[in-house]
C-alpha cells in the first residue's frame, strides 16, 4: 500500500494538487479504481506534509442490484465521512431518452450532479479515479474517432461550479490498481449499467492490447509524449 500510496503522491506532487488545510472529496463510484483511490489518499492523510481532509461521495443511478454497503462501511473504517445520494439516471437515460450514445450524457450529467452535491458539503475540490491506462485510452479516443491530440487534464478548474478537479492515480496502470483491491481485499461494487463492456473505449482498450504485444512500452511512450509534448495541462511543474 505504501507503494501504491507513493505513486499517487508523487502524481499529486508533481501537479500541485492538494493545498493546505482543504477538504477533498472522492468520487466513490464502488468500482476498483475509485476504492483504490480512497485507501491511497486515507494512507496519504496520515504523514501528507499539507494537511487536508476526505470526504466520499457516491451518486447511485439506479441500476437495480447494486449494494453500496461495503463501500459505507470502508469509509466508516477509514475515517472518510460518507454521502451517497440516489439521482436515478440509468432511468432517464435508458428509459426516457433512450440515447443512442449514452456514455457521453451520462458523464456530463454526473459530473453537474457531483459538482452541486460536493458543493452543499462546502467542497470544492474532487479526486477522479482515472488511471494510468484510462488516460492513454482517452487520448486514443481522441485521436482515432475525433482527429485531435486530447485527453483529460491531470487538475482542471471547472470556473462555472467553482470547482477543482484533480486525478492522483494517473501514475498507476490498471493492473496495479487491481493488485492492491485484492490484496487489500477492499470492496468492489459490480458495475451493472448496460451499457458497460461495450463501449468505444473497450475497442480501444483491445486494440492497444494488441499492439502492445509488438510494442512492449507503447503505453508508457504515449503517456511520456502527453506530457512532454505537453497536451493542455499535461506539463510537469518545475
Amino acid at each position: 500500500m505504501n507503494k501504491f500510496t507513493g505513486l499517487v503522491r508523487r502524481c499529486i506532487d508533481d501537479y500541485n494538487m492538494i493545498d493546505e488545510g482543504e477538504t477533498v472529496a472522492v468520487g466513490l463510484s464502488g468500482g476498483k479504481d475509485s476504492t483504490a483511490l480512497l485507501a491511497a489518499l486515507a494512507n496519504l492523510r496520515s504523514y501528507y506534509p499539507k494537511r487536508f481532509e476526505l470526504c466520499a461521495v457516491t451518486l447511485d443511478m439506479g441500476f437495480g442490484g447494486m449494494d453500496f454497503t461495503p463501500v459505507e462501511q470502508l469509509c466508516a473504517r477509514l475515517g472518510v465521512r460518507y454521502t451517497r445520494r440516489a439521482v436515478g439516471l440509468g432511468q432517464i437515460i435508458f428509459n426516457e431518452r433512450q440515447e443512442k450514445n449514452p456514455c457521453a450524457l451520462c458523464a456530463k450529467m454526473r459530473r453537474g450532479m457531483m459538482n452541486d452535491i460536493i458543493t452543499e458539503l462546502g467542497v470544492r475540490k474532487i479526486a477522479l479515479a482515472h488511471n494510468f491506462d484510462d488516460a492513454v485510452e482517452t487520448f486514443m479516443l481522441s485521436l482515432l474517432y475525433e482527429g485531435r491530440l486530447s485527453c483529460f487534464q491531470p487538475v482542471t478548474y471547472l470556473s462555472r461550479a467553482d470547482v477543482t478537479q484533480i486525478r492522483p492515480m494517473l501514475y498507476a496502470g490498471e493492473g496495479t490498481v487491481r493488485k492492491i483491491v485484492e490484496k487489500y481485499e477492499l470492496p468492489v461494487v459490480r458495475n451493472l449499467c448496460p451499457a458497460s463492456g461495450v463501449t468505444k473505449r473497450e475497442e480501444v482498450k483491445a486494440l492497444l492490447k494488441t499492439l502492445s504485444s509488438d510494442y512492449p512500452d507503447l503505453k508508457s511512450k504515449i503517456f511520456g509524449a502527453m506530457q512532454r509534448l505537453p497536451l493542455d495541462g499535461w506539463g510537469l511543474l518545475e
